[in-house]
């Protein structure tokens, strides 16, 4: 087997995949990007998960989970259940009460087709509301406000690891500089939809995503558009034609 194939497969696992075991159930989760406006620019909440956990294990991401029975029946409302499957997964995380209400959706995620666990998950954001962050020592272990510029920086010097879906949403938020603007763009365009597809190119595993010239084959060296995410050892670059 190849370098880059072993690489693939070991990011895999570190999702807690399997590309060797296709899977096309999903389940239904939420996240909530939380934003303040913070003394050097905008600054979002992240939440570090037990390094112990079969999922994400040690990573940086955004408070969420999966939709439980009691936020609600998703055939009759599947996005006023995941707003307060978020808001819920806020307060269990994070100890901060948040009005599912104010949450604008911001787009929806789901994993590549091998993981055995496949978190369908929308993702929210929300101005923070006011109160201290309270983790719970278990399964989540510190908390951190970042600049999101600053979040990807500290991917790429080796301090944090992110998941994809939460590197691009940190790459998308640095262009923005308050609150307000934030929302007030997110409003404004129409939620984007990511199924991930895991491929290798070299040294570098590939994470591409509709509009890349080689995601329905799962050929990241096909050449023509691009929309993915680089993730090789010397920093993650994302390219998007």
């Amino acid at each position: 087997m190849s370098d880059a194939n072993e690489k693939t497969r070991a990011w895999a696992r570190r999702l807690g995949t399997t590309p060797t075991e296709p899977q096309t159930q999903t389940i239904p989760a939420a996240t909530v990007v939380l934003l303040r406006d913070g003394t050097a620019g905008l600054e979002t909440l992240v939440l570090l998960r037990n390094s112990k956990l079969a999922f994400a294990g040690g990573m940086w991401v955004f408070p969420g989970g999966r939709v439980d029975p009691g936020d609600g029946d998703r055939s009759v409302d599947e996005l006023g259940v995941a707003r307060r499957a978020a808001a819920r997964e806020a307060q269990e995380e994070a100890g901060l009460d948040i009005d599912p209400d104010g949450l604008v959706t911001y787009a929806h995620w789901c994993p590549p087709a091998f993981a055995p666990k496949r978190f369908a998950t929308w993702f929210f954001v929300t101005a923070a509301p006011p109160g201290d962050v309270v983790v719970d020592g278990g399964e989540i272990h510190a908390h951190r406000w970042v600049r999101p510029a600053d979040g990807l920086a500290r991917r790429d010097a080796g301090e944090i690891e992110l998941a994809p879906p939460t590197w691009v949403t940190l790459h998308d938020l640095a262009r923005f500089t308050t609150v307000e603007e934030t929302l007030d763009a997110v409003r404004a365009r129409e939620p984007e939809s990511f199924v991930t597809r895991i491929a290798a190119v070299g040294g570098a595993i590939v994470a591409m995503w509709h509009g890349d010239s080689g995601y329905e084959a799962g050929d990241a060296d096909r050449p023509g558009g691009r929309h993915r995410l680089w993730m090789a050892d010397a920093g993650w670059r994302y390219e998007r034609s």
